[in-house]
């Protein structure tokens, strides 16, 4: 089975816009959490703070343990079914979280949450499916751009709709998600041939079985644990951003917003405009160089210079950490066979949940700590530090690491 030029266009569309709405639906809550956590729980900033870091471990968790779950159920059944499903479940979610009167509803919805937006392995697969992989890392940057889009979208709606009411984010993020599954169902193509599938097997299907399978890829280990110590640094974003600018900054609703959407602005002018450019000139490795070393400065800049104007300054100045992610992706895909680009994705996917599971255990509580009463002194910075340390570390490990071979695209997995 091939993919016609129209529909690959319609493929592609979609998983952009896929990519998209899981961003809006991520972001859109941000910039009310804190508040509707307090409003809900009857907390200050910082329990606010501590509770909100174990809703986002609850999101995460779900897409560690669905991640492979869903990559694999794309290399058997095809990409469409999957990210239909997917779609369809989280526009049910947002309406169920819209309405949740307690806390216990707010976990709840954000594990369910989690379940369905498990789509980025089997969405960014289906890419794959159409690319050549020497384009992949492009296409990939398209990926990242949704992605950055999405931040732009979401915390603006989030920020300008929570001036109405906490809830009404989660209306919108449920909107969008019916609306794309809607455009999908009528114009979404199967992107996965036949002779490229193979059997579902429970044991692939897990985060601990994509581990063992991708164990056997050459050089992706290494690479995952870069990826890994990269996700938990840039994870204080989501995990803190919003609890750190009410603490550091004193923002409201919609500033918060709207420094999220500049944030999402910078990255994609980074992605649209120079990651292919740099990439041609310098090749992947380099370039996630470049990204994690600037975005290491700027934790430490946010940690310590106080005033507002700055932190807007640096939310551009760092927008090159957005050449990180695709890159990284790029060299691991490379390194799997057409037959378990699913599986690949579905493991990036799981290393992705990792972090977003290990940042909130360790940034929340440290901007909790350090803006709470028995602080020994006020320091909202204390959770850019801990972020500025594990980019540090990926950085070395990218610098130390041997160079990748990164044109070769590998045999399918049954030759």
């Amino acid at each position: 089975m091939s993919v016609s030029q129209r529909g690959r266009s319609n493929a592609t569309v979609f998983i952009v816009a896929t990519i998209l709405i899981d961003a809006i639906g991520f972001g859109i809550i941000i910039p009310v959490l804190p508040r509707l956590v307090m409003e809900v729980g009857g907390l200050d900033l910082a329990e606010a703070t501590r509770m909100g870091g174990w809703i986002a471990v609850a999101y995460a968790l779900m897409q560690f343990l669905c991640g492979p779950l869903a990559g694999n159920l794309g290399d058997r059944f095809g990409r469409r079914p999957v990210l239909l499903l997917a779609l369809a479940g989280l526009a049910v979610d947002y309406v169920v979280m819209g309405f949740a009167p307690t806390l216990a509803w707010l976990f709840v919805g954000r594990l369910i949450a989690g379940v369905f937006g498990a789509s980025f392995g089997p969405a960014t697969a289906a890419l794959a499916d159409i690319t050549p992989p020497e384009e992949r890392a492009k296409r990939f940057g398209l990926v990242g751009a949704a992605f950055g889009l999405g931040f732009i979208i979401g915390p603006a709606i989030g920020g300008l709709l929570g001036e109405f009411g906490h809830r009404m984010p989660f209306y919108a993020a449920a909107a969008f998600s019916a609306a794309n599954f809607l455009f999908g169902l009528f114009f979404f193509p199967e992107t996965l041939a036949h002779e490229n599938r193979r059997p579902f097997s429970l044991a692939r299907a897990n985060p601990v079985g994509a581990l063992l399978a991708a164990r056997k890829l050459r050089g992706v280990l290494g690479l995952a644990g870069i990826l890994l110590l990269w996700n938990v640094a840039s994870m204080v974003y989501p995990a803190t951003w919003a609890y750190f600018a009410i603490a550091q900054y004193g923002w409201s609703n919609r500033m918060i917003g709207i420094s999220l959407a500049l944030a999402g602005i910078s990255m994609l002018v980074v992605q649209g405009a120079l990651l292919g450019p740099v990439i041609r000139r310098l090749r992947e490795r380099r370039t996630a160089m470049i990204g994690v070393a600037v975005a290491a400065v700027g934790y430490l800049g946010y940690a310590v210079v106080p005033y507002a104007w700055f932190g807007l300054t640096m939310i551009v100045m760092t927008a090159l950490q957005a050449l990180v992610q695709p890159s990284i992706t790029a060299l691991m895909s490379k390194r799997a066979p057409a037959d378990a680009q699913g599986e690949m994705q579905g493991f990036i996917g799981s290393l992705n949940a990792i972090g977003a599971i290990a940042a909130p255990l360790l940034l929340n509580p440290a901007l909790a700590w350090f803006t709470g009463p028995d602080a020994p002194v006020y320091f909202p910075g204390a959770a850019f530090v801990i972020a500025a340390a594990f980019a540090l570390a990926a950085f070395l490990c990218l610098a130390l690491t041997r160079r990748v071979r990164d044109e070769v695209q590998m045999p399918s997995s049954k030759d």
